[in-house]
């Protein structure tokens, strides 16, 4: 059931599939307004739009197609893109330039509690467990306790393991 938060959100249900999934192909997004697939760079998708695709997109296990929906996005520097990005990257295999990416994030916005679960989740997966408990511990302490972020990093924690998603 954790895994239905691949990419995170206020939500506590798995992205649910769009036309952007069930319909678009080849890393198109659905525009709700023009009622069609278009390249996530067209001007007429928002950031919102935008995020719920590199969300639905990651859940999928779509990370190229997530990276082309985050490269879209208009302001780079904010931390839910520079998390997402890190997600990706480390998913796609570079885990160094996903914890930069974490790290980035963590200086834009320090009470990102989804980026320090990832990160921890990563720490996790290198078999190191004191960064991974001390994430777990600011999650906590900024309010995070019961949250997803929170709940996925101890679970990660006791089994050894982070999430495959």
């Amino acid at each position: 059931p954790l895994a239905a938060h691949a990419a995170g959100s206020d939500s506590d249900s798995p992205p649910q599939p769009t036309n952007t999934t069930k319909t678009c192909t080849k890393g198109m997004v659905w525009d709700a307004n023009s009622k069609k697939c278009v390249a996530p760079k067209r001007g007429s998708l928002d950031d919102d739009t935008l995020y719920g695709a590199v969300r639905e997109f990651a859940y999928a296990g779509q990370y190229g197609h997530a990276m082309a929906a985050l490269d879209a996005m208009s302001d780079q520097q904010d931390d839910r893109v520079l998390t997402y990005r890190g997600f990706v990257t480390r998913k796609s295999g570079d885990m160094e330039g996903g914890m930069a990416f974490y790290r980035a994030a963590l200086e834009v916005n320090p009470d990102n509690l989804l980026v320090r679960s990832y990160m921890g989740q990563a720490f996790v997966e290198r078999g190191l467990v004191q960064p991974a408990r001390t994430q777990l511990t600011e999650i906590r302490q900024r309010g995070g306790s019961g949250t997803w972020p929170e709940i996925a990093l101890a679970q990660a924690i006791e089994q050894g393991r982070s999430f495959s998603y």
